[in-house]
């Protein structure tokens, strides 16, 4: 447990306008609608190249982190933020985008490899373990022969809005029933 109990949240994505909206991004944008609906500001870290913002999830402390890197390069700002507010690996969850997963689908799980997914990768070198929680939130498979990496890069088509609406909230939610209920509750909701 972390010195002052609080939860490290991270939504990977890649920095700026161009890739705000892309499925890449998905986790980030989880991020912002919290903030959003807390009405709070997600604003840049002294210490860190990431945006945070401290607030409570039903009454838990949590800091919601952006890195501000690309998101091969996570694992330096999670690593610092994670150092500098002495918060361990296992008080960290991360949202990020899974393709091997249907739109709209979320699983959880704690531990575990990267997937072939640079963000984690990256933050599992830094920390020097896999041994936090991730949000897993689906994505689908690129169509056709279509490349991934891709894939991971454009932005959702607007035939997509409202499943990706339906995935950030229920993404909240997931992140909301892991922090009150713990694992196995949020397991049972979500991975079936």
């Amino acid at each position: 447990m972390s010195e002052s109990g609080a939860w490290l949240v991270v939504g990977l994505g890649n920095p700026g306008p161009t890739y705000a909206a892309t499925r890449h991004n998905i986790g980030a944008m989880v991020i912002d609608e919290i903030a959003a609906k807390n009405s709070q500001k997600i604003s840049r870290h002294k210490r860190a190249l990431a945006d945070v913002c401290e607030t409570r999830i039903a009454g838990i402390q949590t800091i919601l982190v952006k890195p501000l890197s690309y998101m091969n390069e996570s694992g330096g700002p999670v690593k610092a933020l994670a150092n500098f507010y002495k918060i361990p690996p296992d008080q960290i969850i991360v949202l990020h985008d899974e393709l091997d997963i249907p739109l709209a689908a979320i699983r959880i799980k704690f531990g575990g490899g990267d997937n072939g997914h640079n963000g984690l990768k990256s933050i599992r070198n830094a920390l020097a373990t896999g041994d936090w929680f991730r949000i897993r939130l689906g994505i689908g498979r690129p169509p056709g022969q279509q490349d991934a990496a891709d894939f991971v890069l454009r932005s959702f088509g607007s035939a997509e809005a409202t499943m990706v609406s339906t995935l950030i909230s229920e993404g909240i939610e997931a992140l909301t029933c892991l922090l009150t209920q713990g694992l196995e509750v949020t397991q049972n909701s979500y991975n079936s």
